[in-house]
């Protein structure tokens, strides 16, 4: 409280309000703002980012969209987090060294990463804004960058000769990496021998983001009908590869065939709503190989590095000489015991044609439950 009522400074401050007051006039200004908000409204918006002036009206509800749209989760149950060990990644999530190519016209150099991308661009790509579309906002085009594309095998010792699980290699792509996976799902054939793809026929339109789900669209379906147990593991063959290329395993994929939903995917799995992630346990190969690569060039020590979900973490292993029948048999263990975590081994070999095996023994009978193998030439 002023204890002076009658200081002069005082009162030169409240006439000079006074006036400042008397001089403003009052008039609608809602015009003037809406010109203005036009007047500055973007051409075009980043795509995954919430638009910033909503961000005034709910920021609470945009920082959570953001986590969920942007932040991979890298647990041990996705198949896309973990890879052999020895590797890096850069800040970006992509791997620090080149990896091989899993299609027979796109040799790739010969390191595997130790994770899949966890945001699509890498710093160094060119990227393109992605413009909306009637169901969502597209990936950005990027100018180079690694997805895992997801197959088909047989899984080897299982109770039921029609029993498949999934076996994700590794692709260097350009564009819209999402797309781009989906794309060499559905019409390139593996170099490996064991994979498959049952998504031949399948011609793909769109992969864009939207209220929460990823709608991929095709232009038209397969029209192949498989058993029920089959075409879920196909199903999710395409939510892995897509999931796995946007660096996201929670958010749901919406299969649509020119826009619309309904149609019986393979005859059996509905695609009124969208799909769900399986639990990798259910549909993913209990162990690969991610490195090296099928008929990949190498010298003679030659590190192997791959996945697994293994009983004690053991993980076996033998290499065979093609040409000589020289084999060498041992084995190693994985990070973790029953969860998917990384190995490896190294091995020196002679010259000539090899194929390195890797397996899962029973613990009930010591019977071979699961397998990957990969063709090499050491030099």
């Amino acid at each position: 409280m002023n204890e002076n009522p009658n200081d002069p400074f005082d009162e030169l401050m409240r006439r000079s309000l006074h006036e400042e007051a008397d001089r403003i006039e009052p008039s609608d200004a809602l015009p003037e703002i809406r010109a203005r908000a036009h007047a500055q409204r973007p051409a075009a918006r980043r795509p995954w980012l919430l638009t910033a002036g909503l961000a005034a009206a709910g920021t609470a509800a945009a920082i959570g969209a953001f986590t969920m749209l942007n932040g991979a989760d890298n647990t041990a149950d996705d198949g896309d987090a973990v890879a052999g060990s020895g590797t890096t990644t850069t800040a970006t999530g992509l791997p620090a060294s080149p990896t091989p190519s899993e299609l027979t016209a796109s040799p790739e150099p010969s390191q595997a990463p130790t994770e899949p991308p966890t945001t699509s661009p890498s710093a160094s790509a060119s990227a393109k804004t992605a413009e909306p579309t009637d169901r969502g906002v597209p990936e950005t085009a990027v100018k180079s960058t690694v997805v895992p594309v997801y197959w088909l095998g047989q899984q080897v010792g299982a109770p039921k000769k029609s029993t498949v699980r999934l076996y994700r290699t590794w692709a260097k792509v350009s564009g819209r990496p999402a797309e781009q996976a989906v794309r060499i799902m559905t019409t390139k054939q593996p170099s490996d021998p064991d994979y498959y793809s049952v998504w031949r026929g399948a011609a793909l339109n769109t992969v864009t983001r939207s209220n929460g789900i990823v709608t991929v669209d095709f232009k038209q379906l397969p029209n192949t009908t498989l058993d029920p147990d089959l075409a879920k593991v196909a199903a999710q063959q395409l939510v892995y590869t897509v999931q796995g290329a946007l660096g996201d395993n929670r958010t749901p994929i919406q299969v649509t065939e020119a826009g619309r939903s309904g149609k019986q995917l393979f005859g059996q799995v509905n695609t009124n709503e969208p799909l769900s992630r399986a639990q990798a346990a259910d549909v993913q190969a209990l162990v690969w190989i991610d490195s090296p690569a099928e008929n990949q060039v190498v010298k003679s020590k030659v590190t192997v590095q791959g996945v697994a979900s293994a009983f004690e973490a053991t993980v076996n292993y033998q290499a065979t000489n093609l040409k000589t029948r020289e084999t060498m048999k041992s084995f190693t263990t994985a990070q973790e015991g029953q969860k998917f975590s990384p190995y490896s081994f190294q091995l020196t070999l002679t010259p000539g044609p090899w194929q390195i095996s890797v397996y899962l023994l029973s613990a009930e009978d010591g019977s071979i439950t699961n397998t990957d193998s990969k063709s090499i030439v050491v030099k």
